[in-house]
């Protein structure tokens, strides 16, 4: 039986036979990376995908009914969450990676953390594999936070959508590997030291890091400007104030970054919206709702001094009062 269009061809090359039966055959998965040489993003299920639906029937029915209509509609994949492009731009630089450096392991690891129970996996998993994502790794708790397990996972970044497991991680892990906060600003506090003494770290380092020894595996290929990771630094802060030391300060962490915008003040949603990153960290409210009116994808970060409720004044006490 020959392919279609090569019957009364004499003469076609074989190599477009071979393409197209190699095109019948499933596409073979690639080997997922160790977890101490991934670089680990832990993805809320809420976060990947869009489960307003399915969260309203939890929060009115209660738990069982949420089972159940999660199950009755397991073969119905969801829609795409707000984390659902950063992923596949993950999936996207891995892909130049593992071209570029066959054998090595130092790649994005996705890794979907969810409280859902075991049932609900089977719709998860079905979603997973409607999109073509390459996720490996699950962790369903059945009700438990998953925060407990971020270590475990050797998590160098957690997204959520659930702003009490964001501050639960916070709480849990207090080193540098866990993503406590999802912003740029938080690095650049007020400082009185040397511009060429380095900031004090704050919790996005050693994701930081990470980025900067991947962007450097495509610089010493010569593929500087063609490198698929690009980062932007967009600060509120004035550059004559602070610029020179938050640069060096990133420079010391290995992060060569792409783009510097000191804002002096001005609101960064149209900066943006020029730009239109994947995802956007800021640890204030202002600048998160600024950017999701410019339709920017965007992550707050409970997170710092400016985030802890204030104490109520304490009452004076009347004189001689009991």
């Amino acid at each position: 039986m020959e392919p279609p269009g090569t019957a009364g061809a004499p003469g076609r090359p074989w190599d477009e036979a071979k393409a197209f039966y190699d095109n019948l055959a499933p596409k073979k998965k690639p080997k997922s990376p160790k977890p101490e040489n991934a670089i680990t993003i832990a993805v809320s299920s809420r976060a990947l995908f869009r489960m307003e639906e399915e969260q309203k029937i939890y929060n009115e029915q209660g738990v069982e009914a949420y089972v159940k209509y999660q199950l009755d509609h397991e073969n119905e994949p969801f829609l795409p969450g707000a984390a659902f492009p950063f992923v596949k731009a993950l999936e996207a630089v891995n892909a130049k990676l593992r071209e570029l450096y066959p054998d090595s392991e130092e790649l994005f690891d996705i890794v979907l953390m969810t409280n859902n129970h075991a049932q609900v996996g089977v719709r998860l998993i079905n979603s997973i594999n409607h999109y073509d994502l390459f996720i490996e790794r699950f962790c369903m708790t059945g009700g438990n936070s998953p925060i407990c397990y971020l270590k475990a996972y050797h998590t160098n970044l957690y997204l959520s959508s659930d702003a009490e497991k964001v501050s639960g991680a916070i709480e849990e892990d207090e080193s540098e590997q866990i993503v406590k906060a999802h912003g740029l600003d938080m690095f650049f506090e007020h400082e009185k030291a040397h511009e060429n003494k380095p900031l004090a770290q704050g919790p996005l380092k050693g994701f930081l890091e990470a980025l900067g020894k991947l962007q450097k595996k495509f610089y010493s290929k010569g593929l500087r400007m063609e490198c698929p990771i690009r980062t932007y630094l967009v600060t509120a802060r004035s550059a004559a104030s602070s610029g020179a030391r938050a640069l060096k300060t990133l420079r010391s962490w290995g992060l060569e970054t792409d783009e510097a915008l000191f804002l002096a003040g001005a609101p960064k949603g149209p900066l943006l919206r020029k730009i239109r990153p994947h995802i956007f960290f800021d640890d204030q409210m202002f600048h998160v709702e600024g950017a999701k009116e410019m339709g920017t994808v965007a992550a707050h970060v409970p997170y710092g001094v400016a985030q802890k409720p204030k104490r109520p004044a304490q009452e004076k006490q009347t004189p001689n009062s009991k």
